[in-house]
This record gives C-alpha cells, sequence and structure tokens, in this order.
C-alpha cells in the first residue's frame, strides 16, 4: 500500500477522530465527560474534513445559546 502523505494524514486523522468520537459517543450511555470527548474528537477530525468543521461551528453555537440561556435563568 503507497498512498502519498497528504492521503495517509487524512487516514490517520480520520482513525484517530473517529476513535475519539466513538468513544465519546459510548459515553453518553457509559459514565464518562462525553460533552467533552465528542467536541474534541470533531476538532481533530476538522483538521482535514469540512463536514465536522461545520458540524463543530453548529456545535459550538448551541454549546453558546445553552450556556447564555442558563446564565439568564440563575439570576
Amino acid at each position: 500500500m503507497n498512498l502519498p502523505l497528504h492521503q495517509l494524514k487524512k487516514l490517520v486523522i480520520l482513525v484517530i477522530g473517529g476513535s475519539v468520537m466513538l468513544v465519546g459517543i459510548a459515553m453518553i450511555f457509559l459514565p464518562g465527560p462525553a460533552f467533552i470527548v465528542i467536541p474534541a474528537g470533531l476538532a481533530i477530525l476538522a483538521i482535514e474534513f469540512e463536514w465536522a468543521r461545520r458540524l463543530l461551528k453548529r456545535a459550538k453555537t448551541f454549546y453558546q445559546t445553552q450556556t447564555d440561556a442558563w446564565k439568564t435563568r440563575k439570576k
């Protein structure tokens, strides 16, 4: 298997980011900080994949709106 360097980098990022995402998804049902691990996996995938960048941006926006809503309810 003789892959160009860019394709090899993309494959490594896909495997690592995908693994982190799967662990994060498992943490939804198992004990663990899924709300930290899933965005971390997305951030790793966003290094090479545009769809992950868009999804991470949506997740950041959702997190920010939820945080703002929580702060206003707390007052």
